[in-house]
């Protein structure tokens, strides 16, 4: 029963929060801003995390993950109902680093709770249906946030999405007592590091890795709305081919079980680069809605597989107790992709326009696709 209240809490925090990044890049563009203070819009999203993370993570191991969690969707919705009470393009930008910080306590609490339920071998099944609950929140947070901007409003749309946050905060408050308990940290030890972490050779490849599709899906649900609407799609429209993409990573989520009995990781890891950079080498040739919804399939396929493998390895290689900060370095990498990428190609699109920032993101995954395949494991027969 744990594993599913636990899903259930991801799909409606995860839900309010994409729909809130699609809400508030289309909100941004309405009151004025171009594609450099939408990528520092963007970035503002992930500072905090970028920042602190791995202290968060620290704390959540020694204080345990429900009140964090419990914190992390008050943070959220109070992100979301500032520019319904203040509306304005300043605004815009605390909400969006209030939202990244509240979501983060949500997000490497769940890490770290989602691994304590059930036996060591259920842990890949549990990590699996809580994959399976972010896509669905992906697929629901941008289709039910652009039908409402299209017939209520931006402001209303933001209302409707902090209603999902009131359910989680009921769930979490009823229903606490059956979430468990992971191992605690009482406190830093002596010489203790999150570089330790770090010199972990597994470890490590899952964190870089990590970064790179990370980087290239926040990417794409910022620029995507810009995108689309530059080139006259409703906000309907762009958000049904945001769904699209969600769709898609369900699928391959479904499938990941099947894929990693039959391949390394690592190898996994290397392929969804390669689709996932010839799908943004595709965009800024396809104007047409359904064009540009079949990419976003493709480049699902290819990012949808990252965050299941990366959260099992990371939560069964963590050192006992220290599984919340290493899920707290996850996000710091990450979030250090969501930082540098959206204003380097923020700045890139304000100079050189759309296309540009897509085919520029495109030879940065087939880059780290190149490297990634260097750290495969080799099979007999294989080529060096």
């Amino acid at each position: 029963m744990a594993i599913y209240l636990i899903v259930l809490l991801c799909v409606l925090n995860h839900a309010a929060f994409t729909g809130s990044r699609v809400v508030i890049s289309l909100y941004a563009i309405d009151l004025g801003a171009n594609p450099f203070a939408i990528g520092a819009l963007v970035a503002c999203y992930a500072l905090c995390p970028l920042l602190f993370a791995i202290y968060a993570g620290r704390f959540i191991d020694r204080i345990g993950p429900r009140l964090p969690m419990l914190a992390g969707t008050a943070g959220l919705m109070l992100g979301l109902l500032l520019p319904v009470v203040s509306p304005g393009l300043p605004l815009l930008y605390v909400t969006a680093l209030l939202l990244g910080s509240s979501f983060m306590f949500f997000f490497v609490a769940v890490q770290g709770v989602t691994g304590a339920v059930g036996a060591p071998e259920d842990r890949a099944r549990n990590y699996s249906l809580l994959s399976i609950g972010f896509s669905m929140a992906s697929f629901l947070g941008p289709l039910v946030a652009g039908f409402s901007i299209d017939h209520l409003g931006f402001r209303n749309a933001l209302l409707v999405l902090s209603g999902a946050l009131v359910l989680s905060l009921l769930a979490q408050w009823w229903c606490a007592r059956w979430l468990p308990r992971p191992p605690r940290n009482p406190g830093k030890q002596s010489g203790q590091s999150f570089m330790d972490l770090l010199r972990i050779p597994p470890l490590r490849r899952m964190f870089i890795a990590s970064g790179f599709l990370s980087g290239a899906w926040d990417l794409y649900t910022f620029y995507l709305p810009v995108y689309g609407h530059g080139v006259g799609l409703s906000a309907s429209a762009i958000g049904m081919i945001l769904a699209t993409f969600s769709a898609a990573t369900l699928v391959i989520r479904l499938a990941l079980p099947m894929m990693a009995r039959q391949n390394d990781e690592i190898r996994i890891l290397t392929w969804a680069l390669f689709v996932a950079s010839i799908a943004y080498l595709l965009f800024p040739f396809f104007t047409n809605a359904w064009a540009l919804a079949a990419i976003s399939f493709l480049l699902g396929l290819g990012l949808g597989i990252g965050q299941p493998l990366s959260m099992n390895l990371i939560y069964n290689l963590a050192p006992a107790g220290r599984t919340s900060e290493a899920a707290g370095i996850r996000v710091t990498v990450n979030n250090m992709a969501h930082v540098t990428i959206p204003l380097l190609f923020g700045g890139i699109g304000s100079a050189l326009g759309f296309a540009a920032v897509f085919i520029s993101n495109a030879v940065v995954l087939f880059a780290g696709a190149v490297v990634n395949n260097r750290s495969a494991p080799r099979k007999p027969g294989d080529k060096h």
